[in-house]
């Protein structure tokens, strides 16, 4: 056993106190149910459920002993003879769920295997705190903080499906532009047109209400709100921003959020998606990034001399993560859909490019404060599709390989890419067009996600193979409804 690795050997010690005060808190509220959740390998919440009495019964057996699993059915995990599995209650997760009527105590849990009692390696939690831990091995930066903008549309209605003879999907918007002549006994006309959503004040932002009972459910959940508002698009696009935190607690903030959203619009007979491109020549949805290193309570992005009010330091991290990009994908956009939002020529993040101000640089370094607390640089390609567990740390990786090797990102960029002349667009680099680019960009460009095992070649072997046979070989095998439009009468 390597004594230096805290993720080897035995399975982890409880926190009594924290156990305790959650004891104490299931009987105050009345608790019911205690429901346990963990993330696959795409990047969903799993869950199951039993009576809050057998964790307070139990003493502290169950937070010591784990509890066992069916790895074999979940999406990236193991196989059926190997399926054994246990799920390690964090204490520190604890909450009572917002938005479930039987009172119930929600845990997010870590994932061990049972025979070698050390945690699982496909487990994105696990990874997340290895990133974490490299962090600080490598005596750059002791903490990360993350800042991560969700965009999401709130839709009234959507159909979908996919047969032999048939693909379809259809949605429906109450405050949809495509709406705006339909006759609904009345039509109020309120309706953002096309890329106007950002931002009218309502009755043109129909959504101000929900958005603003979703926020006090995530502030009932512990989640600090900094600000909610429509996003551009028509049909509903939102945004509610977090305050910054460190990477594994923002991660795991980042799946109570999505799961809050969801509920709450279900609970109004609405439905929340975070897919990036699901309105066609209209703005989609992203994961805009906003990242820094600390050490010892200070900024290590900022000074006071360089561009930007940025380092040296936060320059060669912003190095690392341009020259990775085509591979960080993989994790950042990691759907076939999520390259129908960055295309060249529209309004997307598609060049490796940094800049101050500049939304339409990959990177681009926010000028709101010259406070030396907000230096920060924001990706931008990231969408919401993304595992953020796994996409965080390979982000944080990515601008430490940068850091380790002083890539040098180049002089920023100040113009425009939307509007750059045809001659000067051919001279730049894009991010990749396909997630099938992006997966081989992986397949080629890992060694930077192997440094301190955070990633494992079978983890990053096995994110191929599912992305590849799951997901890009099945969109690539069925006739799009598109090419009827373009090739019926040939």
């Amino acid at each position: 056993m390597d004594t230096n690795n805290p993720y080897e050997g035995a399975l982890p010690e409880t926190d009594k106190d924290a156990v305790e005060k959650i004891t104490n808190l299931i009987k105050e509220r009345k608790i019911k149910i205690v429901d346990l959740k963990f993330v696959d390998l795409p990047g969903l919440w799993q869950h199951f459920s039993f009576p809050a009495e057998k964790l307070v019964n139990a003493g502290g057996s169950l937070w010591r002993e784990g509890i066992g699993f069916d790895g074999s059915s979940i999406r990236g995990f193991r196989q059926i003879e190997e399926s054994d599995m246990l799920l390690m209650l964090d204490p520190a997760t604890a909450i009572v769920d917002p938005v479930l009527q039987v009172p119930t105590m929600s845990i997010i849990c870590d994932i061990y295997d049972p025979v070698t009692r050390k945690p699982y390696t496909h487990d994105p939690r696990h990874i997340a705190k290895k990133a974490e831990q490299h962090l600080k091995n490598t005596g750059i930066a002791d903490t990360s903080y993350w800042g991560p903008e969700l965009e999401f549309f709130i839709f009234n209605d959507v159909r979908f499906g996919q047969d032999v003879n048939t693909a379809y999907y259809a949605i429906d918007s109450q405050e949809g532009a495509w709406n705006s002549g339909k006759d609904e006994k009345p039509n109020l006309g309120y309706k953002p047109r096309s890329k106007e959503g950002y931002f009218p004040a309502p009755p043109h932002d129909s959504m101000q209400d929900l958005r603003s009972e979703i926020v006090l459910t995530m502030m009932q959940a512990g989640i600090d709100v900094e600000m909610h508002h429509h996003e551009v698009a028509t049909g509903g696009q939102c945004e509610i921003d977090m305050r910054y935190r460190s990477l594994t607690r923002m991660a795991d903030q980042c799946l109570l959020y999505k799961y809050i959203v969801k509920n709450v619009a279900r609970a109004h007979e609405m439905t929340a998606t975070f897919m990036p491109k699901p309105l066609f020549g209209d703005n989609g949805s992203g994961m805009h990034t906003h990242q820094s290193l600390w050490k010892n309570d200070t900024n290590l992005f900022y000074d006071k001399d360089g561009y930007a009010l940025l380092s040296e330091t936060a320059k060669h991290y912003i190095g690392g993560l341009l020259v990775h990009m085509p591979a960080l994908l993989a994790f950042c956009a990691p759907t076939t859909n999520s390259y129908k939002r960055l295309v060249p020529g529209f309004e997307a993040p598609v060049n490796p490019v940094y800049s101050a101000r500049n939304r339409s640089a990959a990177i681009r370094i926010p000028m709101y404060s010259d406070n030396p607390k907000a230096r920060r640089i924001e990706f931008r390609p990231p969408d919401c599709a993304q595992n953020p567990y796994l996409g965080f740390s390979a982000m944080l990786l990515a601008g430490l390989d940068g850091i380790e090797n002083r890539i040098d990102p180049g002089e920023p960029l100040e113009k425009n890419t939307y509007e750059l002349s045809s001659e000067e667009a051919g001279k730049m680099k894009t991010v990749s067009g396909s997630l099938s680019e992006a997966l081989d960009a992986l397949e080629h460009d890992h060694n930077f996600l192997l440094k301190g095992d955070v990633f494992t070649k079978d983890v990053i072997q096995t994110w191929l193979d599912y992305k590849r046979t799951k997901e890009v070989d099945e969109v690539k095998i069925r006739p799009h409804p598109h090419e009827f439009q373009l090739y019926f009468d040939v």
